[in-house]
């Protein structure tokens, strides 16, 4: 009788296509927590004192982005950001190093300037750059015309003498036609430069992205896969510890454990700004948004595997901690920032978090070159 009621039960499931020892879908339990207004979703893991701000879609595309960027001032700096002459050599302009066609970086670990002379730092890229609250990696410049002034300058970058950068310009009819439009009149100063430099750069924006149509109701917008990373980022993996809001990151400063104290590729960061010596080996956090699309990664572009940058955050990154005798006789030798841990992510969770990494980058929008100011 037993034997009966199994083999008809048997039967029964091959019919339904139902099983007594079939389990929920995980991937439907999921999708149950995030189908659903970003403001019910779960909480993420958040460590106790860190302030964090929810994910959210990027502002609709402004439909007036040609008009604004036909204004004179918005016309001008785009101009001076192509235009080599803004170097001392009169062969590299911003672009150079920004060049919209490679989501406005540069694609090459570190930075090539003047002379073929190579930086220390990877390029960041200059997407939603009018959104940051200070600029490079060490966070040296507090606004956007800051920012623009210092490569001009720097003797590994576009080397020009600053102050002579406006009598150059003026020499050239075009342009000064374009800074009466701009400013009212043909004198060019350092002021207007920058200026109209950070006019431009506040117009370069990301599209959006699959995660943003997903945040804002189209659920088919991210697979199972991306979906299960995203939780992971929000959970187990601890990200938005730091990487966090509509941009992807807290603006602050971390030591991830990339300073290499005293061996080959040592940067001190931000404590060559601030020389405080608990700034150590701290960078800014950089947005995540196409991140796909800005390899090589970190301050360094020692890493060209997302993967590999995954497998990172996964190990914690405190083998390399100062031992107590070390800090007593070196008080520069920097911690790994707390809130690294030991992740434990299994090789799949590891490739969910990457694919997530693909769901948060956009198309590119790849800006022509324009032709630029000549009598």
């Amino acid at each position: 009788m037993k034997r009966k009621f199994i083999i008809v039960a048997t039967l029964v499931a091959f019919v339904t296509g139902s099983s007594f020892l079939a389990q929920p879908d995980p991937s439907a339990a999921l999708r149950a927590l995030y189908e659903k207004p970003v403001s019910e979703w779960p909480k993420p893991d958040i460590d106790a004192g860190i302030v964090y701000a929810e994910f959210k879609p990027l502002p609709t595309v402004d439909t007036s982005y040609f008009r604004i960027i036909a204004q004179p001032k918005v016309n001008l700096g785009k101009l001076l950001f192509f235009d080599p002459i803004l170097s001392s050599s009169n062969q590299i302009s911003c672009s150079s190093c920004h060049d919209p066609h490679l989501s406005w970086g540069d694609g090459r670990r570190v930075s090539l300037g003047t002379d073929h002379l190579e930086g220390t730092r990877n390029t960041p890229s200059l997407l939603n750059v009018a959104q940051r609250k200070s600029f490079f990696w060490d966070g040296r410049a507090a606004s956007l015309e800051a920012q623009a002034a210092f490569p001009i300058q720097t003797h590994h970058e576009m080397d020009m003498n600053i102050e002579k950068l406006g009598p150059k310009l003026s020499q050239i009819k075009a342009y000064q036609k374009l800074f009466k439009e701009a400013f009212g009149t043909t004198q060019v100063t350092q002021e207007m430069i920058v200026g109209a430099i950070a006019a431009f750069q506040e117009t370069i924006t990301s599209r959006k992205s699959r995660f943003d149509k997903f945040m804002e109701g189209d659920y088919k917008a991210l697979s199972d896969q991306e979906l299960y990373g995203m939780h992971l980022f929000r959970t187990k993996a601890r990200c938005m510890n730091c990487h966090n809001g509509q941009y992807l990151t807290d603006e602050s400063f971390h030591n991830i454990g990339l300073t290499y104290y005293k061996r080959k590729y040592q940067d001190l960061g931000r404590y060559e700004i601030t020389h405080d010596a608990n700034d150590v080996g701290k960078f800014k956090t950089p947005s995540l948004r196409d991140v796909m699309h800005n390899a090589p990664w970190m301050h360094n572009g020692l890493f060209n595997d997302i993967t590999g940058v995954v497998n990172i955050y996964n190990s914690g990154m405190h083998m390399i901690d100062p031992k107590p005798e070390q800090k007593a006789q070196d008080s520069l030798f920097p911690y790994t920032d707390p809130i690294l841990h030991k992740l434990n992510l299994t090789k799949d969770e590891i490739g969910a978090i990457v694919a997530f990494m693909d769901a948060i980058t956009a198309t590119q929008y790849k800006m022509q070159r324009p032709e630029l100011p000549r009598d």
